[in-house]
């Protein structure tokens, strides 16, 4: 034989090999395209639906046609609590149902009791004691056994072989994404409803709130302007006490400064009662701060005058204090007429000064027409220290004896003597500043 010849002859063995290898081949083609259509079938109705019920009613159904299966059942622990587990199951009475479901528990337990069986590589317990499951596929979410799938005997009596249990770890796989989804979309739905119940309760606090600061704007508004006709102390009181209420008065240790606008009257007559205004409210604008600086509280403020009390709970303190304020009072009224001198003569502002017991506080006068509450100070020590004003002249300011004593180191006086006051029965003893 020639070697050509030789050649062109066909090798039989090589030739046969595809031919025996093609059937083996053409069933893992068809075994590759079942299980992609069946992944492709039940992922695409896994992930169509976000409610955890539908989703494993519809796997539990799909699993089982594809596997031709009568019966199964899964497990699902929603809220990681094996008494409230959900549980579907296709081709079961309900009396196997309730066995099945004590027999389930036991598979999310470290003793898996009555499902003991054998246990394959990819997790699935197979020929479990748990009539009448053939096998039982655990899956987890979030790193915890969250439920279990269990299925009958195939229609076929073919046992469940590593193709079989492969696809299904696989489908379960996806069951277990596909229940986290609906995990979440139900918690952001639940969320999503807390929200707006908050929302509602933040629009009702928002809507209470406005109407409260506005309340408080109201009373702002009117807190403001009585300031402008309420005494310090009155506020002070009111704002010390818890229902707003002002004690009525009580005897304490003050001193008190009455002033006034010497020949007030004459003045009236010569400039009229715009020009005598617009001066009066010069002056005591002016004496406002002198008094504050001092922490005086005017209380009955006249035409010509104001009466003003000094409160500090110590005695030589308020004393200072009313005595400090009357010289700072003498002083402005000087730098005024001095700047004024040309237009007109000079304003002498007049004060006295007493220091001693009073009642001090709010009183109520009643009448058929009402109760009309004040507040002032009443007593000796008043009535000395506006007969001390009266007495004065010239821009003099007079004090008591018991003031003069208490503030002998602050200020240097002329003793004036024994002097017989308006309605007082007894002579007092006065000092000139």
């Amino acid at each position: 034989m020639s070697p050509s010849k030789s050649k062109d002859r066909p090798n039989t063995g090589e030739s046969k090999h595809p031919l025996v290898q093609s059937p083996k081949v053409q069933l893992e083609l068809d075994r590759r395209i079942f299980n992609l259509k069946t992944l492709y079938d039940v992922s695409k109705d896994l992930f169509s639906s976000t409610d955890s019920a539908d989703i494993i009613r519809n796997f539990l159904l799909m699993v089982m046609g594809n596997f031709g299966v009568a019966k199964g059942v899964i497990m699902y622990l929603g809220d990681g609590r094996p008494e409230a587990a959900q549980i579907s199951a296709v081709g079961l009475p309900s009396e196997t149902i309730v066995g099945l479901r004590s027999c389930l528990q036991q598979v999310f337990a470290h003793d898996r009791g009555p499902t003991n069986g054998r246990e394959s590589s990819d997790g699935a317990i197979l020929d479990p004691d748990c009539v009448p499951l053939a096998i039982i596929f655990p899956f987890s979410i979030d790193n915890r056994v969250a439920g279990a799938l269990g299925l009958g005997p195939k229609l076929t009596d073919a046992r469940y072989n590593d193709n079989d249990r492969e696809l299904i770890s696989t489908l379960v796989n996806n069951l277990s994404i596909a229940l986290k989804n609906a995990r979440s979309v139900e918690e952001i739905k639940n969320l999503n409803q807390d929200l707006e119940a908050k929302n509602v309760q933040l629009e009702q606090a928002l809507r209470e709130l406005k109407a409260s600061l506005r309340k408080v704007e109201i009373l702002e508004s009117i807190k403001s302007n009585l300031c402008k006709f309420v005494p310090t102390a009155v506020m002070r009181l009111m704002e010390k006490s818890s229902e707003g209420e002002i004690q009525k008065a009580d005897k304490r240790d003050i001193s008190i400064l009455f002033l006034d606008i010497e020949g007030y009257v004459r003045i009236t007559e010569q400039l009229g009662a715009t020009e005598v205004n617009t001066l009066t409210r010069r002056y005591f604008s002016v004496f406002m701060d002198a008094i504050y600086q001092n922490n005086g509280d005017v209380v009955e403020p006249a035409g010509d005058g104001l009466m003003v009390l000094f409160m500090a709970d110590d005695p030589a303190r308020h004393a200072l204090e009313a005595v400090q304020a009357a010289t700072m009072i003498r002083q402005k009224t000087q730098i005024i007429n001095e700047e004024s001198k040309l237009e007109r003569e000079p304003v002498m502002i007049n004060m006295g000064v007493s220091s001693g017991s009073a009642l001090v506080g709010a009183s109520k006068f009643d009448s058929y027409t009402g109760g009309r509450w004040t507040y002032a100070a009443h007593g000796m020590t008043t009535n000395v220290a506006a007969r001390l004003c009266d007495r004065a002249r010239g821009g003099e300011i007079l004090v008591s004896r018991d003031t003069a004593r208490r503030t002998r180191g602050a200020f240097a006086y002329r003793r004036v003597g024994p002097v017989k006051l308006k309605n007082l029965s007894e002579e007092v003893e006065v000092f000139a500043l």
